[in-house]
């Protein structure tokens, strides 16, 4: 990555949709977010209800393993530290920023500075 070398920390996996909650909990503090399980494997979601709390969900069955990953679910938490606009709901600038602060946070700066140089390198802009 632009000849940068890095040690990464290794990226938290998770065995179910409670661990997946109480990491969410750790993260963001409890009853923050709700974690919930997804129906079918292609997809992760956020939820931003007016009317419910905030909700990430994520598949739960052996299909859905590779959603049960710490960048999975901090890429859904980022949605919720992102504005609520259109912009950052489609994976905008301001949703860019909220994810590589996030992860560079949770997982150390070395993984913000990761996602910062993939973006870069993909001409994707950071908020």
């Amino acid at each position: 990555m632009l000849g940068v070398p890095l040690t990464l920390p290794p990226e938290a996996r998770f065995g179910s949709v409670d661990s997946v909650q109480a990491y969410v909990d750790r993260v963001l503090g409890p009853g923050e977010v709700r974690v919930r399980a997804r129906a079918g494997a292609t997809g992760a979601h956020y939820e931003r209800g007016a009317d419910r709390r905030p909700t990430v969900a994520v598949p739960a069955g052996r299909d859905g393993a590779w959603a049960l990953r710490e960048l999975v679910v901090l890429h859904e938490l980022a949605h919720h530290g992102a504005p609520s606009d259109a912009a950052a709901a489609a994976h905008g600038p301001e949703f860019t920023a909220a994810f590589v602060d996030l992860a560079a946070r949770v997982m150390g700066p070395e993984a913000g500075l990761a996602l910062r140089i993939v973006y870069a390198e993909s001409g994707v802009t950071i908020g």
